[in-house]
């Protein structure tokens, strides 16, 4: 049953609101005032607020102001004195609607009802937010971790760019998205290139666009990575497998924060932040003339290196916990359980995939065994010949 609040200073209009939205089978609560309203939000949750403009102490404009400050509830204004002012000034500071005394009791119940389905999507879009953070969260709280944890805290608010390095499977991708998070940019779009999955041929129409007809298949203009990330971050993966071509461009839009489509004449200005990552010492490149010195030095203001797992041991009883949860919970089934002799094989093992191989590992062993996982299973499984 969906909750209401009704805020206003006159009780026969509170009381008539109930009647007709109890009849309507919604769940109501009234509040006299702002500030009264104000601490039955701190008690609990309501999907929508019907809010009067004119009361003593805390007009409705100020009370709305502190509604959105700290929730998410859409709000719709109701007043019995308001102007079109009034109703523009309420809607700018991010009230849902206006509706203007005498109430229209059809208007009012259609408006409810367009809220309601608002705040639905509020909460699908904060429990998909909740499961993606998840998805990325670093787990780890060994050195090496808690000094890569630091240095995102520091660098994530500025614009500077980020060169991450380290091994297959360390969890590269997982830095970058924590880096976008906690910038000011969090709200843009965080868009990812693998470098090393698109032909070289293609890689600079994905990154650039290109126009109509600048080649066989154009037959339409398409943006690019670039301007699709303008606002946000841009996550070049697997930088060292890109193109000499592409080097140069990429390296051009940096410099000047521009680009050009294929086939385009006209500089586009971007506002991109540009993270990359390779699991190639690009020094090597460097000397083996396959990677630009001077993109390297505009990519690396800032270099975080990710270690393989076998030099953070201390991570894997609690990475092994984290992907048992997460496993469990996509099959549906109860958790399972290591004992320690497993946990302590795990340590022993050699994590050539790191991160990646520890989280198909416990794949296996949740889809293979009971519910305690033992050494013997960990020896039997963890490890199959590949025949």
């Amino acid at each position: 049953m969906s909750k209401i609040l009704v805020v206003d200073d006159e009780r026969s209009i509170r009381n008539t609101l109930r009647e007709i939205l109890e009849y309507e089978k919604y769940d109501v609560s009234d509040a006299e005032s702002g500030m009264a309203a104000l601490e039955l939000l701190k008690q609990s949750e309501y999907d929508v607020i019907l809010l009067d403009i004119k009361m003593p102490q805390m007009d409705g404009i100020e009370v709305l102001e502190h509604i959105l400050k700290d929730y998410d509830t859409p709000v719709i204004m109701i007043s019995g004195h308001g102007t079109i002012e009034t109703a523009v000034e309420a809607i700018k500071k991010g009230a849902f609607d206006y509706i203007a005394k005498p109430l229209d009791l059809n208007r009012l119940l259609v408006t409810i009802r367009n809220a309601l389905d608002k705040s639905i999507l509020l909460n699908e879009t904060k429990v998909l937010k909740n499961k993606v953070s998840r998805k990325y969260e670093m787990i780890g709280e060994s050195k090496p971790m808690l000094e890569i944890h630091e240095m995102i805290d520091r660098v994530a608010h500025t614009n500077a760019r980020v060169l991450i390095t380290g091994d297959n499977g360390t969890g590269k991708e997982l830095v970058a998205r924590q880096l976008h998070e906690k910038s000011q940019r969090a709200k843009g779009p965080f868009i990812e290139v693998n470098c090393a999955a698109i032909p070289s041929e293609l890689i600079e129409s994905n990154l650039f666009g290109h126009e109509k007809g600048s080649f066989t298949s154009a037959i339409k203009q398409r943006k690019g990575d670039f301007e699709m990330a303008s606002g946000g971050t841009l996550f070049l993966d697997e930088i060292g497998d890109m193109s000499l071509s592409a080097q140069a461009k990429v390296l051009r839009a940096l410099q000047e924060n521009k680009i050009m489509r294929v086939g385009g004449e006209k500089d586009i200005p971007v506002d991109v932040r540009v993270i990359a990552a390779t699991n190639k010492n690009l020094n090597e490149e460097i000397k083996a003339g396959r990677f630009r010195e001077d993109l390297f030095h505009r990519l690396g203001v800032i270099i975080i290196h990710v270690p393989p797992l076998h030099e953070r041991k201390d991570d894997i009883p609690l990475l092994a916990m984290h992907f048992m949860e997460e496993v469990c919970a996509e099959q549906g089934r109860q958790v399972v359980q290591f004992n320690p002799e497993a946990l302590d094989k795990l340590m022993e093992m050699k994590w050539t995939g790191n991160i990646r191989e520890l989280r198909n590992v416990v794949e296996r062993l949740v889809i293979l065994c009971d519910n305690v996982i033992t050494a013997e299973d960990v020896e039997r499984f963890a490890q199959p010949l590949i025949r």
